[in-house]
C-alpha cells in the first residue's frame, strides 16, 4: 500500500509531511523527536483536535484503526490490564482465539491466566495475537521488542516474519534500532525532523548510506557488528 502523502501541522508550523510506500515490510527509522511517534499516531487517528492531518493512501485501502489496521506497542507489560485474565482481554469467540493462540506459539492455559503471571515474551505473544483478531491489512510496530531481553526479541521478529507469510498483512515497523529493523524489514524510510531524507531497500541503505545522518545512525547501531548479507 502507499500513503500518498501524510501531513501533520500545529498552529502552521510543519511537524510531518511524508509519502510511503509499503511493499511488504517498512522500517520508518530515525531520532527521537524526528516524527516517528505522529507518524504512527496519525496512522492510528490518536493525534490530539489542535493538531491538522492530511492523510491521502490508496483507494483501495480503508484506513480503520481496530480492523483495517492494528498495532503492536512498545511495552507489552502496560499494553494489557494487570487484573484482567488474558481471555477477556480478547473480543473474538473462542475458537478465534484457540487459533490465535496457536498461531502465535502459546498454550491455551495461559489464557485463565493475569498478564503479571506470564512471561515478557509470552506477554508480547499475546499482544500481537490481540493485534491479529481482526485480520488486520496494516501491521504497526511501535518498538514491539524495546522491552524484551535478546534472546526474546530474535524469537519475536521471527514469529512477526512467519505470520506475515502466513497472513499476508503489510508491516510498518517504527523504531530507532536498525539492527531489529535489518532481521524483520525489506525496505527501510530514514525520518529526520519530520522529512524522509533516505529510502529504499534495508540492504542497499544500509551497504551504501548517502546522507550523514543515515551514516550516524547506522554507526551508532552496528559498533562492533557486521551488517547481515
Amino acid at each position: 500500500m502507499n500513503i500518498h502523502k501524510l501531513r501533520i501541522t500545529l498552529n502552521e508550523r510543519v511537524l510531518v509531511d511524508i509519502s510511503l510506500c509499503i511493499s511488504s515490510s517498512l522500517a520508518l527509522i530515525g531520532q527521537s523527536g524526528s516524527g516517528k511517534s505522529l507518524t504512527l499516531k496519525a496512522l492510528l487517528g490518536m493525534l490530539p483536535s489542535k493538531m491538522n492531518v492530511k492523510l491521502e493512501y490508496d483507494a483501495d485501502f480503508v484506513l480503520k484503526p481496530g480492523e483495517s489496521v492494528a498495532l503492536v506497542p512498545q511495552n507489552p507489560f502496560t499494553a494489557l490490564s494487570p487484573l484482567t485474565k488474558i481471555k477477556k482481554q480478547f473480543f473474538s469467540s473462542d475458537d478465534r482465539i484457540d487459533e490465535l493462540f496457536n498461531e502465535v506459539g502459546l498454550d491455551k492455559e495461559l489464557l485463565e491466566r493475569f498478564p503479571p503471571e506470564l512471561s515478557g515474551g509470552q506477554l508480547q505473544r499475546v499482544v500481537i495475537a490481540i493485534a491479529l483478531e481482526s485480520r488486520p491489512k496494516l501491521l504497526l510496530l511501535d518498538e514491539p521488542t524495546t522491552a524484551l531481553d535478546p534472546k526474546t526479541k530474535v524469537l519475536i521478529l521471527e514469529l512477526l516474519k512467519s505470520l506475515q507469510q502466513k497472513e499476508g498483512f503489510k508491516m510498518l515497523f517504527v523504531t530507532h534500532d536498525i539492527v531489529s529493523a535489518q532481521n524483520l524489514c525489506e525496505d527501510v524510510a530514514i525520518i529526520k525532523e519530520g522529512t524522509i531524507v533516505e529510502e529504499g531497500s534495508m540492504a542497499l541503505v544500509l551497504k551504501n548510506p548517502k546522507q550523514e545522518y543515515t551514516k550516524t545512525l547506522i554507526e551508532a547501531n552496528f559498533a562492533n557488528r557486521k551488517f547481515r548479507e
